[in-house]
């Protein structure tokens, strides 16, 4: 076949034809085996994969919503129940004896089961994300609960066979590209062996005191139950040893036990059949660099090789996958995106990263929605703004009911930032970093991140002087973002003084976005001073269009 006859009918663009020839010589347009990685331009090696660029797409939305939902919701206790409900004396060990029985009888198989998602719509909740300003989706495929959100080949304690019934990713990515949203998927499974080792113990006093939990059953004890043919080992995965605690990293020096090979391959096939099968925009990894890093650092390297060849092919030669990791070094943030959890970064990173975080707890505990104690949306606004002014991306996670819904404060919360960036997108979306990323008093002091940089949420309240710079893809526009109102309707921005390195040339024009008239100001060497208008376009923080 001609060069030209190939490139026409693969529908290439220009700048993809030669990833797209690698592709087809290695053999990424023929099917692969379940253990086969996609051939093409990329291999399994840090100095392959950082020859990835960030795509555009992910550059510019800046904002993303997550459903971090799955069966851990349906008792709506909160984060990690599915490890907790084994732990004696525990909250979630309390509440399940109290709700559920003695988890050596009904355990978290036994919640899979109750949990049907009744209200799952993910057209209505996709359109509602869309309308309100996300960019991205992401949906959550496997927990450390180890049960997979869609329709495994590989694991049967699943959605479509189990629960709820429905590919449940299926549906999420369907509604996803009908509303323009790109489409991610969150995976965690790979915790799951040592994350479920308190299920395979027992209490250690009262009347049932040694009885196992169900983590030691096998398939033979579910003659005439409910999971009659089911292994319960395939869901707790604890063919094993435990260890003496729960170590991240599987260290064993730590009293760490470590996955063995059949643990780790079932969750390549899991991971790859899923990005073969709902061909997501990005790929989100719990992990500290890629899954299963410390025991085997191949299993990350393939899927991240196989998910950017496969996705040149879906993107006929343009690669548009994003894949996350944490705790990355150089090299490695430039092979994937670093991701910083409940976190930001200190200051302007040279490449693009992200956010995620919650406005509650991961999975949904409804004590937080009683107790009305979210994230507001003016916590989470002057967030976005930092975090954008830093070349980051903030994901964040909205806990839905048993359901499959936000409750009543959420979808409150997410109104009010959509009614911000309605206004205001025009400072977030498709911008860049400027010289500094801000000024104020926030600027000198940080809270330490509970995990990487600095907290995601500032106790100490922003001020008229707290400031944050993004600027257009061009540079012919700068926007500062005054993350709370002066009580004299005036802001100076130091960083705009007249005698200012970062903008020594003039300026000619100041607007508030969501008002049309330019708006009065002066210069000197103390900044750039502009009055506001008596009236404002909201309450939470407002953006102010400069340019020459």
């Amino acid at each position: 076949m001609k060069r030209r006859s190939l490139i026409k009918l693969l529908g290439l663009s220009v700048p993809g034809v030669m990833l797209a020839r690698q592709s087809v010589a290695s053999g990424l347009l023929n099917p692969q085996s379940e253990d086969e990685i996609a051939g093409g331009p990329f291999s399994p090696g840090w100095d392959s994969l950082q020859r990835y660029e960030v795509p555009e797409w992910f550059r510019d939305a800046k904002f993303g919503i997550w459903a971090h939902w799955g069966p851990q919701c349906q008792p709506e206790h909160g984060d990690w129940y599915a490890r907790e409900m084994y732990i004696e004396g525990s909250r979630d060990y309390k509440s399940h004896l109290a709700e559920y029985g003695h988890p050596s009888v009904k355990g978290f198989k036994d919640i899979i089961h109750q949990w049907k998602a009744a209200d799952f719509n993910p057209d209505q909740l996709l359109s509602f994300y869309r309308e309100n300003g996300a960019q991205y989706f992401m949906a959550l495929a496997n927990h450390h609960d180890n049960f997979d959100n869609f329709n495994s080949r590989y694991q049967p304690w699943n959605s479509v066979k189990l629960g709820p019934g429905k590919d449940l990713i299926g549906g999420w990515e369907k509604a996803a590209r009908k509303h323009g949203l790109r489409f991610a998927v969150s995976v965690h499974a790979s915790h799951t062996w040592s994350w479920y080792e308190p299920a395979r113990g027992a209490d250690k006093s009262g009347p049932l005191a040694g009885v196992p939990y169900d983590g030691t059953m096998t398939k033979e004890d579910g003659r005439g139950k409910w999971w009659e043919g089911l292994d319960p080992q395939a869901l707790y995965a604890q063919n094993h040893k435990p260890g003496k605690k729960l170590v991240w990293d599987w260290d064993p020096k730590q009293g760490s036990s470590v996955p063995d090979k059949a643990y780790m391959e079932k969750f390549f096939r899991r991971t790859k059949q899923l990005l073969d099968d709902y061909k997501p925009d990005m790929v989100y990894f719990d992990d500290d660099i890629l899954p299963l890093y410390e025991v085997d650092k191949e299993i990350g390297l393939k899927l991240a090789a196989h998910f950017y060849n496969s996705n040149l092919q879906w993107n006929h030669g343009k690669l548009e996958a994003v894949i996350t990791g944490k705790h990355l070094n150089d090299i490695q943030k430039r092979s994937i995106v670093y991701d910083i959890e409940r976190g930001k970064a200190d200051g302007i990173l040279p490449l693009p990263w992200q956010t995620d975080t919650c406005i509650g707890s991961w999975h949904y505990d409804r004590a937080i929605f009683e107790n009305h104690s979210y994230k507001t949306a003016s916590t989470v606004i002057p967030m976005l703004a930092d975090i954008v002014s830093k070349n980051g991306n903030l994901m964040l996670s909205v806990p839905l009911q048993r359901g499959g819904m936000p409750d009543s404060d959420e979808i409150q919360i997410v109104k009010e930032i959509g009614e911000w960036l309605k206004v205001n997108g025009e400072a977030i979306y498709a911008t860049r970093p400027w010289k500094v990323y801000g000024e104020g008093p926030s600027t000198k002091s940080s809270e330490k991140g509970q995990f990487d940089g600095q907290s995601d949420v500032q106790k100490k309240p922003f001020t008229a002087q707290d400031i944050r710079f993004t600027q257009s893809k061009d540079k012919s526009t700068l926007y500062a973002m005054v993350l709370s109102f002066p009580k004299d309707g005036k802001v100076t921005i130091r960083s705009l003084s007249g005698n200012s390195e970062h903008w020594p040339g003039q300026i000619r024009s100041v607007q508030m976005l969501g008002i049309s008239q330019s708006l009065p100001f002066t210069r000197d060497t103390e900044g750039l001073h502009v009055t506001l208008p008596g009236k404002v376009p909201g309450k939470i923080a407002f953006a102010l269009k400069i340019r020459s």
